[in-house]
C-alpha cells in the first residue's frame, strides 16, 4: 500500500465516534427552536399582524405589504435573542442546491455610529444578479437584475448567526430562474382543481393541499479516504475503482446495527433538524455498505421541499464535524445499490380527508377512486414529462439497476386495487358487488367496497407505485430538488382533473345524475390509462418491448429526454394551469443541457488525468519491475528454467502494456471528442454528442483501469480501493 493511502486507512481505521452534546430537553420541548413558527409569532407580533399573516400560510391569501414592516420588527426582535447578527434571502436556483448572501442588521444612526436595522422592505425583497445563476439566456451579464421574494407559507429560520428567509427568485422580466415559485403555482394548481372534483363529495371542502414525504438516501466516507480520490472530491462518484470482494451479496448492512460513529453522526444532525423544525423520524442502514437513509414525517409538499434542501446542506455540515463526508450522488460505487429519493406524495383537504386513501363507505371510496384514476390518467398522459423531471445526468447511472426503478414510467397499484379498477371498468352500473369480504352501502350507484390498506406486495421496480394511501414517486434522484418531480406531477394532475371535471359537468348539464356521470368519465379513463398500470418485473427485457408497445416513453438518451419538456401537450398543461410559461421551459432546458455537457465534461477530464498522472506512471513502474524481475531470472537460472519462471510475469508485463496502450489511446481520443462536441452549436447538440460520444469512452477506459487494480502491487497503488472506501471501521 503505497505511503499516502497507507497513512489515511490507517487514520479511518483508528477514528473514534464524537461525543454528542445532547440536549436534556425531550425532542418535543426543543423541535423548531430556530424556527419563527406560529407559536414565536403569535408572541413577537400583534395580534391583527399575526391573523393577517397566518391567513396567508393557511388560505393563500394576497399578504399585506403594509404589515411587513411589523412582522420584520417582530423576526428581528426574536432573532437577535438568539444571538442572530445577519439575515439573507435563502432560495433554490436552478443549481440543485441553495443560495445565499448574508447582511449584517447594521445601518448608520446618523451620528457617527450603527444601529441594529431590519425593515419590512428588506424581508419582502431583494436583488441578487441574476446573470450568474443558470438562467438558459434569460438573463445577459448586460442585464442581471432578478429580484427574491418572500415565500410566507415557509417559516423563517436560523443557521448559527443568520435569520435565513425562504424566498422565490425571479427575472426582471417576470420568468422564475429557481423551483419554488413553479411550485408554488403547480400546488396552488392543483388545490384549486382538487378542490372543484372534491365538491362533489362534500361542499364544505374550501382547500386541497399536497403532501410530501421523502426518503433521503446517502453514503458516507472517510474524510481522509475521499480527500486521497480526486474523482470523489471533484464529481461525487468514483470514475475508477474495481468492486470489492465482499459489497452488498451477503444482504447483512440492511437495517443492520448502525456504526458506532454513524450513530453519532445520526443523533448530532438529528438533534440540529429537530431545532429546524424538521420531523425527521426515520434512520437505518440501507442495502450497500456506507449506505443510510434519513426521513421524516410527512408535511405539506412546499415545505417538505424547503426541509429536503435545508437537511441536506446540515448533511454536509455535519458529516465533516464527524470526520465524514456524505454522499449524494446517486451512483457514487459502481456495483452496489445507488441512492434515491423517494417521493411519497398525496393530497388531503382541509376537512382532514386523504384523497389517496380508502374509506369505509361507497361515496367515500368513489372519491378515493376518483382521484386515483385521474392520477393515472395523468401520469399516463405525461409519462415521458416526468420521466424528465427526474432525469439528470447523476441519476442516470442508478435507474435501472440493483432496486432502483427503471427510466420507463409505470404505475404499480397491487391485486387489490388493480381488481377492483378492472371490475369498475366492465361491469353495468346496477351490479352492486362486494369485494374483500366487506360490505358497503346499497346506493344508486356501483357499489365499491372498503378497500383493505398494505394486503397485497411491493414493487421495488415500479417507479410510481401505490403504498396505502399514497403513491410513492421512487425515481427521483437522492441529490436532486424534489420540486422538479413535484411541479410535474402536480401541475399534471391539476390539468388532468380540471379536464375531468368539465366532462362530469358536462354530462351533468345534459341530465345525467352525479354519480352515475362520475362513474361513466371514471370508467372511460380506466380504460384510456390502462397502459401505466404494470405490476410485472420492471427489469425485464419483455417489460420495455411491452412498455414501447403500449406507446410508453422508452428513450434512454439524457438529453434526448428533457425534449419532454417542450413537447406541445407539455407547453399546453404548464401555460394552461399557469406553472411556466413556454419562455421559461424553454430556458430551463437550455439550462438542463448545458449542465449535462459540463457535468460530462468534468468527469472526463478528470478521468483523463488521473488515468495519465496516476494510474498508468504507476502500472508502467509496476511493469518496469516485473522487466527487471524477468532480466534477473535469467541471470540465475538456465534459459529454459527462466522462461518457465518467467512466464507469468511475462504474461502480466503483456497484459499491463496492452491496457496502457489502451488508456492513453483513449483518453487521447476521448480529449478530441471533447474538442469536436465544444464546437457545436445549441445547447441541445452539445449535450447528445457529448452522451453519445463521450460518456461511453469513461466506461471503456474505467474497464481496463480497474482490470490494473487487480495486478499492480498493492503497495504502489496511490488510490484508496473499494475495499477501503465501503467499510467504515
Amino acid at each position: 500500500m503505497s505511503d499516502l493511502r497507507f497513512r489515511v486507512v490507517e487514520q479511518a481505521f483508528h477514528a473514534k465516534a464524537k461525543e454528542v452534546d445532547v440536549p436534556k430537553e425531550r425532542p418535543s420541548e426543543y423541535f423548531g427552536k430556530y424556527v419563527f413558527n406560529r407559536e414565536k409569532m403569535f408572541k413577537y407580533l400583534p395580534k391583527k399582524v399575526y391573523d393577517k399573516l397566518v391567513d396567508a400560510m393557511d388560505n393563500g391569501a394576497a399578504l399585506d405589504r403594509s404589515i411587513a414592516d411589523e412582522v420584520a420588527a417582530g423576526m428581528k426582535r426574536w432573532a437577535m435573542e438568539l444571538g442572530v447578527t445577519h439575515y439573507t434571502h435563502w432560495f433554490q436556483p436552478l443549481t440543485e442546491g441553495t443560495a445565499e448572501k448574508h447582511d449584517a442588521f447594521v445601518e448608520h444612526d446618523g451620528k457617527g455610529g450603527m444601529l441594529e436595522e431590519f425593515s419590512g422592505k428588506l424581508l419582502v425583497q431583494q436583488e441578487p444578479d441574476a446573470s450568474s445563476f443558470p438562467n438558459g439566456g434569460i438573463r445577459n451579464t448586460f442585464e442581471a437584475r432578478g429580484y427574491s421574494a418572500w415565500d410566507p407559507s415557509s417559516p423563517v429560520f436560523v443557521v448559527d448567526d443568520t435569520l435565513c428567509i425562504p424566498t422565490i427568485f425571479i427575472a426582471y422580466t417576470g420568468e422564475s430562474l429557481d423551483y419554488k415559485a413553479p411550485l408554488l403555482k403547480a400546488l396552488s394548481a392543483v388545490d384549486k382543481a382538487a378542490t372543484e372534483v372534491c365538491r362533489y363529495f362534500d361542499p364544505a371542502v374550501k382547500r386541497v393541499y399536497a403532501y410530501l414525504g421523502w426518503e433521503q438516501e446517502y453514503f458516507l466516507v472517510d474524510e481522509g479516504l475521499y480527500a486521497a480520490r480526486p474523482d470523489l472530491l471533484l464529481t461525487g462518484r468514483t470514475l475508477m475503482g474495481h468492486e470489492a470482494s465482499k459489497n452488498q451479496q451477503l444482504e447483512d448492512h440492511y437495517f443492520g446495527a448502525i456504526p458506532t460513529r454513524v450513530a453519532a453522526f445520526m443523533k448530532d444532525l438529528e438533534i440540529q433538524a429537530l431545532e429546524l423544525g424538521i420531523p425527521v423520524k426515520t434512520r437505518h442502514n440501507e442495502v450497500a455498505p456506507n449506505q443510510f437513509e434519513l426521513a421524516p414525517i410527512f408535511e405539506e409538499c412546499n415545505l417538505a421541499v424547503d426541509h429536503n434542501m435545508l437537511i441536506m446542506s446540515l448533511m454536509r455540515k455535519v458529516a465533516r464535524t464527524h470526520g465524514f463526508r456524505v454522499l449524494l450522488h446517486e451512483k457514487p460505487f459502481k456495483g452496489v445499490n445507488g441512492s434515491g429519493k423517494h417521493n411519497n406524495w398525496s393530497l388531503g383537504t382541509d376537512t382532514g380527508v386523504l384523497l389517496m386513501a380508502p374509506g369505509k363507505t361507497a361515496e367515500e371510496n368513489l372519491r378515493f377512486i376518483t382521484f386515483i384514476v385521474n392520477t393515472l390518467m395523468a401520469v399516463y398522459r405525461h409519462n415521458g414529462l416526468l420521466k424528465a423531471s427526474i432525469m439528470s445526468a447523476t441519476n442516470a447511472h442508478r435507474l435501472g439497476a440493483n432496486e432502483a426503478p427503471p427510466a420507463i414510467i409505470s404505475s404499480f397499484l397491487g391485486d387489490q386495487l388493480s381488481r377492483v379498477l378492472d371490475h369498475l371498468e366492465v361491469s353495468p352500473e346496477e351490479d352492486l358487488v362486494s369485494l374483500g369480504g366487506k360490505h358497503g352501502l346499497k346506493l344508486d350507484i356501483p357499489q365499491i367496497p372498503e378497500l383493505l390498506i398494505d394486503n397485497t406486495d411491493r414493487n421495488r421496480t415500479s417507479p410510481f407505485a401505490f403504498t396505502g394511501n399514497r403513491f410513492e414517486f421512487r425515481a427521483v434522484g437522492s441529490e436532486a430538488n424534489c420540486a422538479s418531480a413535484m411541479i410535474a406531477l402536480n401541475a399534471a394532475l391539476a390539468e388532468q382533473l380540471a379536464e375531468f371535471k368539465a366532462e362530469v359537468d358536462g354530462l351533468m348539464a345534459a341530465g345525467e345524475a352525479k354519480e352515475a356521470a362520475l362513474i361513466q368519465v371514471i370508467r372511460k379513463y380506466i380504460k384510456l390509462c390502462k397502459p401505466i398500470r404494470f405490476d410485472g418485473n420492471g427489469y425485464s427485457d419483455e417489460w420495455k418491448a411491452e412498455a414501447e408497445r403500449r406507446g410508453l416513453d422508452c428513450e434512454t438518451s439524457c438529453p434526448v429526454i428533457f425534449d419532454n419538456y417542450l413537447k406541445p401537450e407539455s407547453v399546453a398543461m404548464f401555460e394552461k394551469t399557469g406553472v411556466m410559461t413556454k419562455v421559461e421551459l424553454e430556458a430551463r432546458n437550455e439550462v438542463k443541457w448545458e449542465t449535462y455537457t459540463k457535468k460530462i465534461q468534468i468527469e472526463a477530464r478528470v478521468l483523463g488525468d488521473l488515468a495519465m498522472n496516476h494510474i498508468v506512471p504507476v502500472a508502467v513502474e509496476y511493469q518496469s519491475k516485473l522487466i527487471d524481475n524477468v532480466y534477473k531470472m535469467k541471470g540465475l537460472f538456465s534459459e529454459e528454467e527462466a522462461a518457465r519462471l518467467s512466464a507469468e510475469n511475462l504474461a502480466i508485463i503483456r497484459e499491463i502494456a496492452e491496457r496502457t496502450a489502451f488508456i492513453k489511446e483513449h483518453v487521447d481520443a476521448m480529449v478530441n471528442a471533447r474538442k469536436v462536441a465544444n464546437k457545436i452549436e445549441g445547447e441541445r447538440a452539445k449535450a447528445v454528442a457529448y452522451h453519445d460520444t463521450i460518456a461511453p469512452m469513461l466506461e471503456e477506459i474505467r474497464y481496463h483501469i480497474d482490470k490494473l487494480e487487480l495486478i499492480v502491487d498493492d503497495t504502489m497503488w496511490t488510490l484508496p480501493k473499494y475495499r477501503e472506501l465501503l467499510f467504515i471501521r
